[in-house]
């Protein structure tokens, strides 16, 4: 595979010069966004709304240069991400976008509409083959991220207490995924059922294709029949009650390559584009209700066709960068005995790991690790 071009702006602006939002306008331009046939396609943007509590999401304004650049050139843009698996302030479509509009995402503040890709209770999906998968037959992904012609993923790139850090690939991948992808990525067990908290509406049991499901006449309860159930996830959506859990068992190193070869079903087989901002470099995921101190300074903003190219050449950046006083990866190097794994993202948390799934990324033909750096 040839080597990716990765075009690359810092966060440096002049008085009464240009602002960030205008600045990224200008990179993604440079980057090639234009030569991508957009006239009268809808185009999604898939984001990160941020959970409730967190602050270090990125502000709607980067959404909007985007979202001005693609009404430019013909497209019809929406923002879009899927509902978590988790329980939280966006696992069902009214909680999400109420949680979005809160974070400051409206239509108005960012001119176009916000789609939940995964609907009301993230059972909204489509079953997309894997090309050359090894892990994943098919993945589930939000119907509405499917329905666009055109993809374009803007990433806040920080750290991820599983995955390392958390980057256009994460961005994609698990994002993209309905509740029923998000848990196939995340774990290798079958459904359990909290007989207190199920109220016996057998809704789940509709979703389940599996047999996996039973009825419980007497109790009046669902249970799982361990001998069918295939922990695809579908009757985790179905139910209102928060009743069905999944534990998160995956291994790291499986979840990354799940997570590469669920970007891979996203992206394949039509025009896409990725931005990275490597600005707030939290230690952990913006799924979370809170964010810490960053962990190294900003470091500019990033753009590429090629996913995997831009992971790389963010997390290039990001392995030059000093820990900042302060924060969690500059306590942890204090520590009596710490090894350094010069890696700011595995020293600010030791059982991460992020490697592996760029590797895999290469390996499936997600794009290239090689690329050449264009600074605008």
């Amino acid at each position: 595979m040839t080597r990716a071009e990765v075009y690359y702006s810092d966060l440096r602006t002049e008085a009464l010069g240009d602002g960030l939002p205008t600045k990224l306008k200008k990179l993604i331009k440079a980057a090639g966004l234009g030569q991508i046939n957009m006239d009268g396609k809808f185009v999604g943007i898939k984001t990160h709304f941020g959970e409730l509590g967190n602050l270090g999401f990125l502000r709607p304004n980067y959404a909007r240069a985007v979202v001005d650049v693609v009404k430019e050139l013909g497209g019809r843009p929406f923002l879009t991400d899927c509902n978590t698996m988790y329980v939280g302030s966006r696992n069902n479509a009214l909680d999400h976008l109420e949680c979005a509009w809160q974070n400051g995402f409206t239509p108005l503040t960012v001119g176009c509409p916000i789609i939940i890709a995964d609907g009301l209770k993230g059972t909204d999906d489509v079953q997309v083959p894997v090309i050359g998968g090894e892990y994943v037959e098919e993945a589930s992904i939000g119907r509405a991220i499917m329905d666009a012609e055109v993809f374009i993923s803007l990433t806040h790139f920080k750290g991820h207490e599983l995955a390392g850090f958390g980057g256009a690939i994460k961005n994609i991948g698990m994002g993209c995924g309905s509740r029923a992808g998000k848990t196939e990525q995340h774990s290798n067990g079958q459904a359990q059922i909290d007989a207190e908290l199920c109220r016996g509406c057998r809704r789940c049991e509709r979703e389940c294709a599996n047999n996996g499901l039973e009825f419980d006449q007497a109790a009046r309860k669902m249970r799982v029949n361990r001998n069918n159930c295939v922990g695809c996830g579908h009757c985790l959506g179905a139910c209102s009650y928060r009743a069905i859990s999944f534990e998160q068992d995956a291994a790291v190193v499986e979840l990354n390559r799940r997570m590469a070869e669920y970007a891979k079903a996203v992206i394949q087989d039509r025009p896409s584009f990725h931005i990275s901002l490597v600005i707030d470099v939290s230690p952990n995921c913006d799924c979370h209700c809170e964010n810490d101190a960053p962990i190294i300074p900003d470091q500019g903003m990033f753009a590429s066709f090629d996913p995997l190219a831009l992971d790389q050449a963010c997390i290039d950046a990001c392995l030059k960068a000093e820990p900042l006083p302060g924060s969690q990866l500059y306590d942890n190097m204090q520590k009596p005995g710490f090894v350094d794994r010069h890696d700011p993202f595995c020293n600010a948390t030791p059982a991460s790991e992020w490697r592996t799934c760029l590797e895999h990324a290469a390996k499936i033909g997600l794009g290239t690790r090689e690329y050449d750096l264009v600074k605008i």
